[in-house]
């Protein structure tokens, strides 16, 4: 059984999507899509540097359009479960119908923005933590006021919250975690921080008309499989503000039967987790159009 998965934030390179407009239609495509939302998509998937593109505004739709080139470059195919991590939940609401691409693209647009806004109040960001007990790791995170935004799973947890309290991270690791490592983002998302994003999002979402998902859709929020477009929707707004349960999605695709997890562009985070965590599953990363024909083959194997 195979898995479609897209990445989130932080995956993005300078010119990762420079390649992709060799193919026909693609860079039709992304115009297209940067007059819909203001955006030049091209631009800033070729020739923008990497502050450029770090920037939450740009990164979200820049990566989402990113997943949707790579999944209409794979031809018709029928994942057995689609998910995506943070922003790239976006994608996979699209890749299983739930959404259009033009709606996926104006929604992941506002949510940048909205994002950026609430991550300038007040100077917050994110850790890496690599090792540890996960148990013993969230206990340390929330006694120095730090979120568990990220819970990943294969010893890999992401805190975040105010600069100082991750200061104080830096000089007071868990017990067990090897490495703390500060994340180039421009907030502390998946925390209450970022409570003002989801009262734009909510808003943004009443011009939605979701469908339900015609794949498996699995949620960052708990893990669980959604039917519901409305209730794709709403997990899609709360979850700018709550903790990505990454492990627990990974937990349902092993109860699902996974043998193969392919990672939509700019693939490579997803499908390290993967290696460490779905130990037996084959991975694939969608890094550039040379790897489609090994995409095919792994589709082909286990769709």
């Amino acid at each position: 059984m195979l898995v479609l998965v897209a990445p989130g934030q932080g995956a993005q390179t300078p010119g990762f999507l420079t390649p992709w407009l060799d193919l026909p239609g693609v860079e039709a495509r992304l115009r297209a899509w940067s007059e819909v939302i203001g955006l030049d998509l091209v631009h800033y998937g070729t020739n923008a540097d990497a502050d450029e593109i770090r920037d939450t505004a740009v990164a979200q739709p820049l990566l989402v359009a990113a997943g949707l080139v790579s999944a209409v470059a794979l031809g018709d195919i029928a994942p057995g479960a689609v998910a995506g991590h943070s922003v790239g939940e976006i994608t996979a609401a699209a890749v299983a119908g739930v959404l259009s691409e033009d709606e996926a693209l104006a929604l992941v647009r506002k949510r940048g923005l909205a994002m950026a806004e609430a991550a300038a109040i007040t100077a917050t960001g994110m850790s890496a933590l690599l090792g540890g007990d996960p148990d013993v790791s969230v206990a340390h995170l929330e006694k120095l006021g730090l979120t568990p935004a990220n819970i990943n799973g294969a010893g890999q947890i992401v805190a975040a919250g105010t600069l100082e309290q991750l200061a104080a991270l830096a000089e007071d690791k868990p017990e067990g975690v090897r490495k703390v490592i500060a994340l180039k983002v421009a907030g502390a998302f998946h925390t209450h921080h970022m409570g003002p994003a989801v009262d734009a999002l909510a808003e943004a979402a009443k011009e939605l008309s979701p469908a339900d998902p015609k794949l498996t859709y699995v949620s960052n929020k708990d893990g669980r499989t959604v039917a519901s477009g409305g209730e794709v929707v709403d997990r899609l707004v709360g979850q700018v503000a709550n903790p990505v349960r990454w492990d627990l999605c990974m937990e349902t695709f092993q109860e699902l039967g996974v043998t193969a997890l392919l990672e939509l562009c700019p693939g490579g985070t997803l499908t390290g987790l993967a290696k460490r965590a779905l130990p037996g599953v084959r991975t694939l990363a969608l890094k550039t159009p040379d790897d489609l024909d090994a995409a095919r083959e792994l589709i082909a194997e286990h769709s």
